[in-house]
């Protein structure tokens, strides 16, 4: 997925995460991968000394990894879900490809 860093779809992800009830915090931490989940309390903490690239591609993350409740969501925001989670299966697709060793040829006996 080709997405701009910019301070405003910075705020169309904070948006997603508003209207699916989960309270996004930037708070200083030692997150060894720059955020935590705490699923059952609908809370994410990202280290606030992340710069605005850092935020959006750890957002991006988190959103490709959770199931939210779709009807919660505006159009809008449904259908940024949607390329966040169609872009990581696809991602995740190409890398299984990738490892997959393929069988070399059985010669033919003639």
């Amino acid at each position: 997925m080709n997405f701009k860093v910019t301070p405003n779809n910075l705020t169309r992800l904070e948006k997603i995460f508003g209207e699916a009830k989960y309270e996004l915090r930037f708070e200083k931490g030692t997150f060894n991968s720059g955020y935590c989940v705490l699923e059952h309390k609908k809370v994410v903490v990202v280290n606030k000394f992340l710069n605005l690239e850092g935020r959006i591609n750890t957002l991006l993350d988190i959103l490709g990894s959770m199931e939210l409740d779709e009807s919660v969501l505006t159009p809008e925001s449904l259908k940024l879900y949607k390329q966040i989670v169609e872009n990581r299966n696809t991602a995740a697709d190409a890398a299984d490809e990738e490892s997959t060793p393929t069988s070399p040829e059985q010669p033919s006996e003639n």
